[in-house]
């Protein structure tokens, strides 16, 4: 069956290991994006396999299995902290809680439309308020500063798809990485409006990208310190945690990683502080009629 933009598939060389929408054709080489991890790649069409509807439901059901296990670990610290905030909120428990959130506002540019739906889904189960934007990788350097402008974020998340290319040069050359230099160019400019890393909170990068090069670009939080391939939904459990900490608290950085479904070997960032604040009294207008 002949392979078409749009098609599923996997490749022979690598044992199937992961799944892949085709993205563009060009000759007898397909352009690739991961269907579960930010990853770009090239494979030529003979090395491809159309995935059947059976084998995509079976890895469906694993993926799954694997995000769900985040998402419940992420509610049980979201469910603490919420405990917390009861406390420190009403008196010791003692009556219903009488403030109110204001969650830290994430601005989500994402060069994959697909993965951007699913974090957006996410943030909204989450309860996190998000601006999405789909762009591609080397249009973000362009629209981003207008965004931040537009939509005042104390989050921002750069990512995409990225893939570290080793016929461009050794792991430690930036140019190297597909959209890496896109990535940090991103985060200077967001760190030029915005100078503190605790008044605007970013996360760059995506599969394999050059993680050192986007923390020193001014990043809290980048992909990926062992160049492996991350989770479409990692950047969402990061940056929701970091919206749900009050700004009083430094946000745990092994927490933070735990709860995402790559871990520490594909993430990582510094010291950073929660971006939620805390208001009273809250006021329950349905009471009140």
């Amino acid at each position: 069956m002949k392979i078409q933009v749009g098609d599923i598939v996997a490749r022979h060389s690598y044992q199937c290991d992961m799944f892949f929408r085709v993205m563009k054709l060009q000759d007898t080489i397909a352009e690739l994006a991961g269907e579960d991890m930010r990853l770009l790649a090239d494979a030529p069409l003979k090395d491809l396999k159309l995935v059947t509807e059976q084998e995509r439901t079976r890895k469906r059901e694993q993926i799954k299995e694997v995000e769900d296990k985040s998402y419940r670990l992420f509610r049980q610290d979201a469910k603490l902290m919420k405990q917390r905030n009861e406390y420190e909120g009403s008196d010791s428990y003692s009556s219903e809680p009488a403030y109110f959130e204001m969650r830290g506002r994430v601005l989500h540019l994402d060069g994959d439309s697909f993965y951007l739906r699913k974090c957006t889904d996410l943030y909204q189960k989450l309860g996190i308020p998000v601006y999405g934007v789909h762009l591609q990788e080397k249009e973000m350097p362009e629209q981003l500063e207008s965004l931040l402008e537009m939509v005042q974020p104390d989050i921002l998340v750069v990512t995409g798809h990225d893939a570290y290319v080793k016929s461009k040069g050794d792991e430690e050359e930036v140019r190297a990485y597909r959209h890496t230099k896109y990535f940090a160019e991103c985060v200077r400019i967001a760190r030029k409006y915005c100078p503190h890393r605790d008044q605007l909170v970013i996360f760059a990068g995506a599969c394999q990208s050059h993680f050192e090069t986007l923390i020193k670009a001014g990043a809290n939080f980048a992909s990926s310190p062992e160049r492996i391939n991350i989770h479409a939904l990692d950047p969402v459990y990061i940056v929701a945690k970091v919206s749900m900490t009050s700004f009083m608290e430094r946000v745990s950085l092994w927490d933070v990683i735990r709860n995402t479904i790559t871990g520490d070997k594909g993430l990582g960032g510094i010291e950073t502080c929660g971006a939620m604040r805390i208001g009273l009294p809250y006021i329950d207008r349905r009471k009140s009629k």
